[in-house]
C-alpha cells in the first residue's frame, strides 16, 4: 500500500445537507481515519480548496508529495501549509531544514518552501501530524509556533460548562499567511461546550480536529443551518468539515481539545455572524 493516500470531497449545499441521513452526513462531513501508522492520509475538499490530512511516521520518514487534484509538480508549488503535532515528539524537514515539534506545537510552511517530510523521534511512540493546507498567491516565511508562544484567550465559565482556553497560532499579528487562520481550543475539566452561542461565517470554510478524548468518550458536533441543525457523533482524532453556511459547535461526554482552521476571503478571526440561541432549531 502507498504511504500517501487521498480522497476528494465535493462541496454540499445546505438544501442537500438538510436531506441527508446519518450515514450520508458522516460520509460527506466526517474524516475518520487520519492517523494510520506509516501513512499520510489527505482529504482534498471543494470548500475553499482546503486539504485536511494526517501523517503518522513510523520507522522511516514520510514525504508529502503532490496529489492529482492540486495539478502541480510538488505539494507547495501553489499552496501554504500548517502542521500541528498532536502525538509524541517528531520533526518536519522543509526544504532540507529540520524543525523539531513537541506535542501541540505547530509550524507554518509558506508557498514554495520546498520538499516536506515527517519523522517520529521514537517509532514506538509516534508523532501524529495534523495537516491543513490552502491555496496561496505569494510566499510567506516558514515559522514554528510553540504552544507557549501562541496568543492565549481564556473564555467561558464553569457555570455554563464552557470554560476554555483559545490558543491562536496563525493570526495576522503573529504569523503572516495568505488565507489560513489556525488555532486550538482546550476545554477545562468539567466543561463540555464549544462555540455556543453558535455562529457562521459566509466568507470562510473551516475544519475541526477533535482530540484529547478518552477512547470511550464522544463529542456531539452540531452542524447545519441555524434553523435546520444536524449532528455528528465524533470520536478521538477525527475531523469535521464545516461549510460556510453551517454552525460548528459541540458538546462532549468529557472535556477535549480541538484544532480549528479556516480558509477563505480574509484572515479576520472576528469576522463571524452570530446566531442567537433562541433562533436555533
Amino acid at each position: 500500500m502507498s504511504t500517501l493516500n487521498y480522497t476528494s470531497r465535493n462541496a454540499i449545499d445546505p438544501d442537500a445537507g438538510a436531506l441527508m441521513d446519518t450515514a450520508q452526513l458522516r460520509e460527506n462531513f466526517l474524516i475518520e481515519d487520519l492517523f494510520v501508522s506509516g501513512e499520510i492520509n489527505l482529504t482534498y475538499t471543494h470548500y475553499d480548496r482546503m486539504i485536511v490530512g494526517g501523517a503518522t511516521p513510523g520507522t522511516g520518514s514520510l514525504s508529502l508529495e503532490a496529489i492529482r487534484p492540486t495539478g502541480t509538480d510538488s505539494f507547495l508549488d501553489r499552496r501554504e501549509l500548517a502542521v500541528f503535532n498532536v502525538g509524541e515528539k517528531g520533526s518536519l524537514s522543509v526544504g532540507g531544514t529540520d524543525y523539531p515539534l513537541e506535542h501541540r506545537d505547530m509550524i507554518y510552511v509558506g508557498m514554495g518552501a520546498g520538499e516536506v517530510s515527517f519523522a517520529s523521534v521514537d517509532p514506538d511512540q509516534p508523532a501524529k501530524f495534523y495537516l491543513l493546507s490552502a491555496p496561496a498567491h505569494r510566499a510567506c516565511p516558514t515559522k514554528v509556533v510553540r504552544i507557549d508562544d501562541a496568543k492565549r484567550l481564556d473564555l467561558g465559565a464553569k457555570a455554563t460548562c464552557n470554560e476554555r482556553s483559545i490558543f491562536q497560532f496563525v493570526h495576522p499579528e503573529g504569523v503572516e499567511t495568505c488565507q489560513l487562520v489556525v488555532g486550538m481550543t482546550m476545554l477545562a475539566e468539567g466543561s463540555i461546550w464549544n462555540t455556543m452561542p453558535a455562529h457562521v461565517h459566509e466568507r470562510r470554510s473551516e475544519a475541526y480536529l477533535y482530540f484529547g478524548l478518552p477512547n470511550d468518550a464522544r463529542v456531539f458536533h452540531m452542524m447545519g443551518e441555524p434553523d435546520e441543525t444536524r449532528h455528528l457523533v465524533v470520536a478521538n482524532e477525527q475531523a469535521i468539515l464545516s461549510p460556510h453556511w453551517s454552525i460548528h459547535s459541540g458538546a462532549g461526554t468529557a472535556n477535549y481539545t480541538f484544532i480549528w482552521a479556516m480558509a477563505g476571503d480574509n484572515v479576520d478571526y472576528t469576522d463571524v455572524d452570530m446566531v442567537k440561541l433562541e433562533d436555533m432549531r
